[in-house]
């Protein structure tokens, strides 16, 4: 996934991944490898039962940047453009 992809279809944050699993629009999630396991643990588990890939970044920073905010990211979910 290319930078420019990532910040056209990103959400970020625990809560707007969470709405996009359970709507079914998430392709895939991105998450911080330094980020709280207790608020990523969750998150991932509904990828595996929804079959959703998961793939982890760096660093909350570099997460943040590659979608396209100021500050850092713990997950994210990139989303079926409608």
């Amino acid at each position: 996934m290319t930078e420019n992809e990532t910040k056209r279809s990103c959400l970020v944050g625990a809560k707007q991944v969470r709405r996009a699993l359970r709507d079914g629009v998430a392709e895939k999630i991105l998450y911080a490898r330094d980020a709280d396991p207790a608020l990523i643990e969750p998150l991932l588990d509904v990828c595996k039962e929804q079959a959703v890939p998961a793939e982890p970044v760096r660093s909350m920073r570099e997460l943040g940047h590659l979608c396209g905010i100021e500050t850092k990211a713990a997950i994210a979910a990139h989303v079926r453009k409608s």
